[in-house]
């Protein structure tokens, strides 16, 4: 173990979280009282978390296949991310190491152009301050588009401009040496971002070898 890496939740802690996770599994807010209309199928909240993984990839809402398999990022923009940290399936997949939480649990449905709609406001209200106070060992966090940088950028109390560009938002947080938890920021790995990867050939170059060394660090020591 190394001796400068973050401590896990006490038992306690471990089985405040467990009973959370519980909680929000059998979540069904955004039905019986949502914030705006209701989801428009029955929820099915995705999350892994525990009191050891000091990896946190924090994204945006689970995608169709998500929904129907109940694994995060397990569709093609989940591959992209995971060559993009370095991890293969089985890595990624250790809740031990990693923890996943979206800033919505649970699949949002479509909007009328056929696009997954942005993240249901019910589970940062009513989950999240909560779930990421029982989680004090996470030392990297991974944010995944624009609704989850926002979140932890306040959370963990980092300069966060929400009109800036995507790219000026990624250099900067790859460039940062924050005390812990640092916050590296990613743009979403879905495959509709191919062109943007290819106008900023710099993101490949610079900044996915600073994640996979930053990502390997925090995980190596894992117990």
């Amino acid at each position: 173990m190394d001796e400068c890496a973050a401590q896990p939740t006490s038992p306690a802690a471990a089985d405040q979280l467990a009973a959370l996770v519980e909680r929000i599994g059998a979540c069904r807010i955004c039905v019986e009282h949502p914030i705006g209309a209701p989801l428009p199928h029955a929820p099915r909240p995705v999350v892994r978390v525990s009191g050891t993984a000091r990896l946190l990839i924090a994204g945006q809402a689970p995608g169709a296949r998500v929904h129907a398999s109940g694994l995060p990022f397990d569709d093609p923009s989940g591959d992209r991310l995971r060559d993009w940290l370095g991890l293969d399936r089985e890595r990624f997949y250790d809740v031990s190491r990693v923890a996943v939480a979206a800033m919505g649990f649970c699949f949002p449905g479509y909007d009328a152009r056929g696009a997954d709609r942005p993240p249901r406001p019910e589970c940062r209200a009513r989950w999240h301050d909560a779930l990421f106070a029982l989680m004090p060992q996470v030392e990297l966090v991974v944010a995944v588009g624009r609704a989850a940088q926002d979140f932890h950028a306040r959370r963990l109390g980092r300069a966060y401009d929400r009109k800036a560009l995507m790219a000026e938002c990624v250099r900067h947080f790859a460039a940062g040496r924050e005390a812990a938890p640092r916050l590296i920021v990613l743009p979403h790995p879905s495959w509709r971002n191919t062109g943007w990867l290819r106008r900023n050939p710099w993101f490949e170059a610079e900044v996915l070898p600073e994640l996979k060394r930053s990502v390997e660090k925090v995980i190596k020591f894992t117990a």
